[in-house]
C-alpha cells in the first residue's frame, strides 16, 4: 500500500493553506526542490539577538525569550538541511547563544525555564510539571552534538563541548533505561559525533549499540496503542539504514501501514496530545504541529518506497 498521488496532492495544497512559512519552506525544500536559503530565511525569524531561539518555534511553548530547547529544536532543523556553512549567521548565532552559558546549571542547559511560565505552554514545558522528558539529555545532548559539529576546534566552547558529550556518554553507559524523548537526545548526539568525524574519541560503537538495544525495547508493537502517547518505530527509524531498522524491520513496515490507514478527514494526522489549557493558542499551535507531524509522516513513508 502506497500514498496515491492525488492525496499527497491534497496534502500539499493543506500546506499552502495552513502551514507558517518555516514549515512550507521545509516542505518545499524536501518535495519541490526548494533550496535551503528559504528554510534559513525562515528559521532566522525566531531567533533573538542573543542568538538563542524562542517565539514558539517548538509549539507547544509561546514564549519569545531564547530557551535551550527552543534552540536544540532549531539545531535539529538545520540538521535536517544538511547544513555545512559553519559560518552562516544562524549557526553562529547559536554558538554565540551556547558560548554565553545563558540558562544552563553546569554542564547542563535547562529543559525548562521559567519565563515559559509567563506565556501559553503545554503543561509539561511549566517549571512545575514532572515530565519524564525532564533529563539531563534533553536537550544537553543536542546542543553539546551541536558544539562539536560547528564550533572552532581551538576554542573554549569547543572544549567545552567535548566535555558535556563526555559526560553524557559515561551516563548513559551507565544508566541506558531511557525513555523515549532523552534516547532521541542521545541518538542525535551519536548524529553528530559522526558527522564531525570524532567516533574514535568517543565510545561510538558501543553507545550505538546500547542505543539499538534501547530502541528495540521501547518499542510499543501493539498498533492498538498508538494512538495515545506510544514509541513508534518513527520516532527512531527514518530509513532503511536508520539505527534500530535491523530488529524492528517487520513492525516498521506495520507501521507505514498504519501510516496510511489512519490520515483524518483533512487528508493529513491528528495530534495525540493537548494542552488542557490555553484552549485559542493551543487551537493555533495544533495547526503548526499538524505540519511538523505530515512532514514527519511523508518523510518517513518516502524513505520506505510508500509513496506512489
Amino acid at each position: 500500500m502506497k500514498l496515491a498521488r492525488e492525496d499527497f496532492q491534497a496534502i500539499q495544497n493543506w500546506f499552502y493553506r495552513n502551514a507558517r512559512p518555516l514549515d512550507l519552506a521545509r516542505w518545499q525544500y524536501h518535495f519541490e526542490n526548494g533550496g535551503q536559503a528559504a528554510v534559513l530565511a525562515a528559521l532566522a525569524a525566531y531567533q533573538n539577538e542573543d542568538g538563542g531561539f524562542g517565539h514558539a518555534l517548538e509549539a507547544d511553548s509561546w514564549n519569545p525569550n531564547s530557551s535551550p530547547i527552543q534552540t536544540a529544536t532549531a539545531a535539529e532543523i538545520l540538521l535536517e538541511l544538511h547544513i555545512e556553512d559553519r559560518g552562516h549567521p544562524v549557526i553562529q548565532g547559536i554558538l554565540r547563544f551556547l558560548d554565553g552559558g545563558a540558562e544552563k546549571d553546569g554542564n547542563t542547559w535547562r529543559n525548562v525555564i521559567a519565563t515559559n511560565n509567563e506565556y501559553p505552554h503545554a503543561p509539561w514545558w511549566n517549571t512545575a510539571s514532572d515530565s519524564t522528558a525532564r533529563s539531563r539529555f534533553n536537550p544537553t545532548a543536542i546542543l553539546a552534538g551541536f558544539i562539536l559539529q560547528y564550533a572552532d576546534r581551538n576554542s573554549l566552547l569547543y572544549a567545552s563541548g567535548v566535555r558535556t558529550a563526555k559526560e553524557l556518554e559515561e551516563l548513559f553507559l551507565q544508566e541506558m533505561d531511557l525513555e523515549m524523548h532523552p534516547l532521541k537526545c542521545v541518538v542525535t548526539l551519536l548524529e553528530y559525533i559522526f558527522l564531525a568525524g570524532l567516533q574514535e574519541q568517543f565510545a561510538y560503537d558501543e553507545m550505538k549499540a546500547a542505543a539499538a538495544r534501547r530502541i528495540t525495547a521501547l518499542l510499543e508493537r501493539d498498533a492498538g496503542d498508538w494512538s495515545g502517547y506510544a514509541c513508534k518505530p518513527s520516532a527512531f527509524i527514518h530509513c532503511p539504514a536508520g539505527l534500530g531498522y535491523a530488529d524492528n524491520a517487520a513492525i516498521v513496515e506495520k507501521e507505514l501501514d498504519y501510516v496510511l490507514a489512519n490520515r483524518n478527514p483533512e487528508g493529513i494526522w491528528s495530534l495525540n496530545w493537548s494542552w488542557a489549557g490555553y484552549e485559542r493558542e493551543f487551537a493555533v499551535s495544533e495547526n503548526w504541529w499538524k505540519a511538523e507531524i505530515a512532514l514527519e509522516k511523508l518523510l518517513f513513508l518516502r524513505a520506505f518506497g510508500r509513496l506512489d
